[in-house]
């Protein structure tokens, strides 16, 4: 067999399209929603390689146009999520051991593919199921997901290459074992990328995966799959199901061979989980690595210096891109009481300027949220604020569910800043503003730090570096992700790695080695080549 050390070149971000108007990729893109939306496709569960269909069809619906069917799916049971950890076990000692390059080769076509034939089927997709606009779409399922397959390969050969030191006489090195048993990947719906690193990350490093998705993000999940089929996958490495979350945990939190949850979702769910999973210890046959980001309630603090048509588009850009479903969105704002009467006015002209709709029409800056369950929790927020007296709707308010989930992009000013919608998440486009007096710009820090349980990411605004430094420093557990002088949204793979803290997850960075480090199991070998052969040390004699 070749033997070598192979370099990886280092990868660069995919460029994002812009699909302007008069671009070919803007025409390209229109062309397969077109085709998306002609057809009806049946989706399977793909176990082992084969596809499962189980006769109990599901359909799908764009958020945006609910009397419209994309499909359906098949809905498994406890017999199928049984079926995908044997499958995982089964296909584990052929993947572990296939030399890394070949683990890599797969997941860099992958990359490829995405860049090129996979890039319009694999955006209309998520646009249509999961209704983002075709520049959100892009970031997201394209070149994030990309950033992820090309950057994790080249992290995996930085992790391999770093071996310890060795004295005379002795070689140590160290092995990089995939974990034992089978990984759990639980995935949301509002990212795309995410969905697929959080299978493929695992995988790189030779894991076997059992993947349930959203269901509500199942139809862009199944080209995910057929991305992972073209780039040569083997059967059985990533295992697709499509089954309630509870039913899935139940299965793979009791079996001994479970090694690991990669998951992205509800706070909740997470901590119901990792108790699960910490009341069956003693079951396993290791300690499982428990990897998780979750809820985020996200702040803005501008100081008296901020410039005001910054920190205005900020806001809007980082609470109203994807209707605020972004576990990093600007939800809560503290604006000076100087800068308010600007910050207001740029901010009402900005949203009055937005078009709300379908992504088929690409002059829509909004459209419709995942689904009704959460259209409804959003909708009652925003209702209780307006028959609250501490609270005022100053920009939106609006909701309808009649055509497809749509949410008017909602600001609220309250007088409280403990105010419910200041500290609860809400996953919508809400934006809370409290605005306080220009002196209590410290007090101010001390509230956004002790106002939630959450710490994913957050935003300082100020001209004043002083002032940037005091709050860097007041917030530095606030927020996983901090940024000066920008959103608090857009996370870029090897620029900004993403996690956060507190009740907001395990802060093991997507987008960096940190989180590929998680999947590995590592060996310490020492060799030695003239080894003792008398006791006696020297101090005896």
């Amino acid at each position: 067999m070749p033997k070598g050390f192979y370099n990886i070149p280092y990868p660069d971000n995919e460029p994002v399209y812009s699909y302007a108007l008069g671009s070919s990729e803007r025409a390209e893109l229109q062309a397969a929603l077109v085709r998306a939306k002609a057809q009806e496709v049946d989706l399977p569960m793909v176990i082992g390689g084969q596809e499962v269909r189980t006769g109990n069809k599901i359909s799908l619906h764009p958020p945006h146009e609910i009397a419209h069917t994309l499909g359906h799916y098949h809905k498994g049971g406890t017999e199928h999520v049984h079926q995908a950890i044997d499958a995982a076990l089964a296909a584990k000692e052929q993947w572990e051991n296939l030399a890394w390059e070949h683990r890599v080769a797969i997941f860099l076509k992958a990359a490829d593919l995405l860049a090129g034939p996979y890039r319009n089927k694999m955006n209309a997709a998520t646009m249509l199921g999961q209704s983002k606009n075709a520049f959100q779409s892009e970031i997201d399922s394209v070149c994030e997901f990309i950033d992820f397959l090309r950057f994790n390969a080249y992290f995996m050969s930085e992790i391999y290459m770093n071996q310890p030191d060795s004295a005379a006489g002795i070689w140590n090195r160290v092995e990089y074992r995939p974990l034992e048993g089978f990984v759990f990947a639980i995935t949301p719906f509002n990212f795309t990328s995410i969905a697929g690193n959080l299978c493929a990350a695992p995988a790189l490093m030779g894991n076997t995966i059992v993947w349930k998705p959203s269901e509500t993000q199942i139809y862009s999940a199944a080209v995910i799959m057929e991305v992972f089929q073209a780039a040569g996958m083997p059967d059985g490495v990533i295992n697709l199901i499509y089954t309630d979350g509870p039913v899935a945990g139940d299965v793979a939190f009791n079996h001994p061979d479970f090694a690991g949850l990669h998951f992205t979702g509800s706070t909740k769910t997470f901590q119901y989980m990792w108790k699960t999973i910490g009341n069956n210890i003693a079951n396993y046959k290791s300690y499982p690595r428990i990897v998780g980001e979750t809820g985020g309630k996200d702040f803005v603090v501008a100081h008296p210096s901020a410039d005001v048509d910054a920190l205005s588009v900020a806001l809007v850009r980082g609470a109203f891109e994807y209707q605020g479903q972004k576990c990093s969105a600007a939800s809560r704002a503290y604006i000076p009481n100087s800068l308010w009467p600007a910050v207001k006015n740029r901010m009402e002209n900005d949203v009055d300027s937005f078009k709300m709709g379908t992504v088929e029409d690409f002059s829509n800056f909004i459209n419709a949220v995942i689904d009704e369950r959460s259209f409804d929790k959003i909708a009652a927020y925003i209702d209780q604020a307006k028959a609250d007296a501490n609270a005022n709707i100053i920009i939106g308010g609006g909701h309808d569910k009649s055509k497809g989930y749509f949410i008017e992009p909602t600001v609220i000013v309250t007088n409280d800043p403990m105010y419910t919608t200041m500290c609860e998440e809400i996953f919508g486009p809400v934006l809370t503003i409290y605005v306080y007096e220009d002196d209590r710009f410290e007090e101010i820090l001390g509230i956004v730090d002790t106002t939630s349980p959450y710490a994913l990411t957050g935003a300082i605004f100020s001209q004043d570096r002083y002032a940037i430094e005091l709050a860097t420093k007041k917030l530095r557990h606030s927020a996983g992700n901090f940024y000066i002088n920008d959103k608090p949204t857009g996370a870029v793979v090897n620029q900004q790695p993403f996690g956060g803290g507190r009740g907001s997850g395990t802060n093991d960075k997507a987008g960096s080695s940190l989180n590929l480090l998680r999947w590995a199991s590592p060996r310490s070998i020492k060799e030695t080549f003239v080894p003792a052969k008398n006791y006696r040390y020297p101090f005896l004699g």
